[in-house]
């Protein structure tokens, strides 16, 4: 991401003057040892940029995670976030904060909410905003007290006149929700964006625990300051701590149509998001998943890599909902100290309900084109079995977008789906059946990230299985890092998903965009279906030394349709307020 010439010193100060605070532990390692203001006779230390994004959100060193209080207010984006003003680890969590006009270039402002007070004096965790019928934004957070507890609090915007919406007050009578009798004071936490029924009543959700029952708690409220628990839990599962919850409205037209609610969570355990959808009652307070859908751990994912805590919106601008994710690194913790930077905010999405109202859709925002630059097409392309090519004419593969349609040409090629897969998730299938592994349909796809001499790769791949249920044809979209880098100590898992798409009623063919940013991996297959992101970290496939493949290893000829190629512009950022934003 490009930053500009001035430093983040005078922003890390504002912070580190009130962070005398000690350090909250939640699912998150801290490193008492590597918590120290890295700057020096006041400049910024130096970070290392090599694999650091362009056209992701990031600031421009330290740790982030959990996206939170996403919203628009005034015509303008706000995004805060989680962030370690003090190092690129975990720990002295504030709540930063950026705004926006488009969504991809940003103003960074100082830090919205850190702890002041014996609510939050341990800590500023996750929450969400919440704009009243006044229009007047209200933020619902979590605090951690002076006595470890986990209680939910209030702030208000000190100067509504102003956009920015840079000073936030916090009411004397915080918090407005405290853990009750029989509620885990240490699992109780991050509080939904709240909204009001048709009683006039305003209605929010918080994620909590009892013992490995993971739960979503509902309160109630007339005035948005005396809060009230609703008897029973709104939904619940044998999964662990459900943190991060969120609970919408969607349709298959974004906004409008036929309603169903979607319930999200994400599983501190495993740290993989799943959600359902369907039925909600303002009556009688209850929530029925469709019977189709699977629950728990076995349920839908928004997305089916590395893609957490996430938390979406309403943009009234463009009457759509968009979400937010955070990718966490891969590397060690040793290489995020040396970086000086460790955490990245997934692109947003727009999301939907799919029009068979099977699953949600989601596709980057349309805003992300803006960035494209130089492009490369490439059309009916035969590659046959064994065969791969180079895409070239790309100044720096490695800040792309690629949309690219494949063709199956004979799809009685598949192999057998086993029987042994059935009751197996995609990510081990996709281990098994890799995309070094030769086979029927597939694998085909990209290489991205690759080195000249192709030693360093990750594959973006479908392969397509015979077979499956109701005799129909089974297609898998995997991530596959496994060569990705030559460097020690990297996480590099495959990810994978089985995406829902009847591909002998396409012809045989299937779509594909990949975003390449770096150390950044977004996919996105069957137009919007499926979403899987990775982490990667390339040693010589780095900036103009990066290229782009077109690959088939599978026994049945694939055609490229169509490929469109873009270099993409970075983002901009900038912490001078005089700055326009774009």
């Amino acid at each position: 991401m490009a930053i500009q010439p001035r430093t983040w010193v005078v922003f890390l100060l504002l912070v580190l003057l009130s962070s005398s605070w000690p350090i909250a532990e939640a699912s998150h390692r801290v490193f008492p040892d590597l918590q120290s203001l890295e700057a020096e006779g006041g400049r910024a230390v130096d970070v290392d940029d090599s694999l650091r994004t362009g056209y992701h959100f990031q600031p421009p060193m330290h740790w982030i995670n959990d996206p939170n209080g996403v919203m628009y207010y005034k015509g303008v984006y706000h995004l805060f976030y989680q962030y370690n003003p003090k190092g690129a680890v975990w720990g002295n969590i504030v709540w930063a904060h950026a705004v926006s006009t488009d969504l991809l270039n940003w103003l960074m402002l100082q830090p919205a909410i850190y702890p002041t007070a014996p609510f939050d004096v341990n800590g500023c965790w996750s929450g969400s905003a919440t704009v009243l019928p006044d229009g007047t934004p209200a933020i619902m957070y979590t605090g951690i007290d002076a006595d470890g507890r986990q209680v939910q609090n209030v702030a208000y915007p000190k100067d509504l006149s102003d956009p920015y919406l840079r000073e936030w007050v916090k009411p004397d009578y915080n918090p407005v929700i405290a853990p009750g009798a029989g509620v885990n004071a240490t699992a109780f936490r991050d509080p939904t964006t709240a909204w009001r029924g048709p009683d006039g009543l305003w209605r929010l959700v918080i994620g909590t625990k009892d013992n490995h029952r993971g739960l979503a708690v509902l309160y109630r409220s007339r005035d948005f300051r005396r809060w009230v628990p609703v008897r029973r839990p709104l939904h619940h599962g044998d999964t662990g701590m459900w943190e991060c919850p969120d609970f919408y409205p969607v349709s298959s037209h974004g906004v409008l149509g036929d309603v169903k609610h979607v319930l999200k969570v994400s599983l501190d355990l495993t740290r993989f998001e799943y959600y359902t959808f369907g039925a909600y009652d303002h009556a009688t307070e209850t929530y029925v998943p469709d019977a189709v859908l699977a629950d728990g751990s076995n349920g839908l994912r928004y997305d089916y890599g590395n893609f957490y805590a996430s938390k979406t919106f309403l943009d009234p601008a463009k009457q759509r909902r968009i979400l937010w994710g955070w990718a966490n690194e891969s590397d060690s913790t040793a290489d995020d100290v040396r970086k000086g930077w460790a955490g990245v905010q997934a692109i947003p999405r727009k999301i939907w309900l799919a029009a068979n109202g099977k699953q949600l859709m989601q596709w980057p925002v349309a805003e992300v084109e803006s960035l494209r630059g130089n492009h490369v097409n490439i059309t009916d392309r035969l590659v046959k079995g064994g065969d791969y090519f180079e895409v070239l004419g790309l100044t720096t593969p490695a800040q792309a977008d690629v949309e690219v349609s494949f063709a199956a040409m004979d799809l009685d090629k598949a192999e057998p789906f086993d029987p042994a897969w059935r009751g197996a998730d995609a990510q081990t299938v996709c281990t098994a059946r890799g995309a070094d592994v030769k086979g029927g349909v597939g694998p085909f796809g990209l290489w991205v990230l690759a080195s000249d001499e192709l030693k360093e790769r990750t594959a973006v791949f479908f392969r397509v299985f015979k077979d499956g249920d109701d005799g129909k044809h089974v297609v898998l979209m995997c991530n596959d890092p496994s060569r990705s880098s030559y460097a020690d100590h990297l996480y590099k898992p495959s990810f994978a998903g089985f995406i829902d798409v009847d591909i002998v009623k396409t012809g045989g063919k299937i779509p594909l965009r990949t975003l390449i940013d770096h150390s950044m991996l977004e996919s996105f297959g069957g137009h919007g279906r499926m979403s899987i992101l990775s982490r990667v970290y390339p040693t010589k496939a780095v900036g103009d030394k990066a290229r782009l493949y077109v690959f088939n290893h599978g026994e049945s000829d694939i055609k490229v349709t169509h490929l469109n190629a873009y270099d993409m512009r970075s983002a901009k950022i900038s912490t001078d307020i005089n700055q326009p934003i774009r």
